[in-house]
């Protein structure tokens, strides 16, 4: 979801255990040349969504280990979710709707949110329901994340 941490959290998870750290939207911009927003104006949604699962195509079939953040929309298309799951564990941070809205409320540049602060809390609430079988695949869900739950998590589940 749009402001659940995925790319703090990763940044942090990947230093912590020492691991590269790719960020799927920086990638998608470098391989079109354009911001996300952009995309989305010029392109559409649908041809982002094409691109984005090509780069995570590309992104998860490299060796060794590293941490992935994705966009919030790229487990949900193109079988997203299998191919983050075949590629190792995937995490789904699982923060309320409150919170959500809070930390995207003043961002500007996120395609699917601009709206004012009401149509945004609707948005966030239908993308979620709509998204949640879809996240509910995930390997690891974590509810209200804060990165020393996530790190227990993860370094109990994937190093042993």
């Amino acid at each position: 979801m749009p402001g659940s941490g995925k790319t703090t959290s990763g940044r942090k998870l990947s230093e912590a255990l020492q691991l590269e750290f790719v960020d799927l939207d920086e990638e998608i911009c470098k391989t079109e040349g354009q911001t996300i927003p952009d995309i989305f104006r010029l392109r559409g949604e649908d041809y982002f969504r094409q691109v984005e699962s090509e780069v995570l195509r590309g992104v998860a079939s490299k060796n060794g280990a590293r941490v992935i953040a994705t966009g919030g929309g790229a487990p949900c298309f193109h079988d997203g979710i299998d191919i983050i799951n075949n590629a190792g564990t995937s995490i789904f941070l699982d923060v309320p709707i409150s919170v959500l809205l809070q930390r995207v409320k003043y961002k500007t540049g996120r395609p699917l949110l601009d709206a004012n602060l009401e149509e945004a809390e609707k948005k966030l609430s239908q993308l979620y329901q709509a998204r949640l079988p879809i996240y509910n695949k995930a390997k690891i869900r974590i509810q209200n994340p804060d990165l020393n739950v996530l790190l227990a998590k993860i370094k109990n589940t994937i190093i042993k």
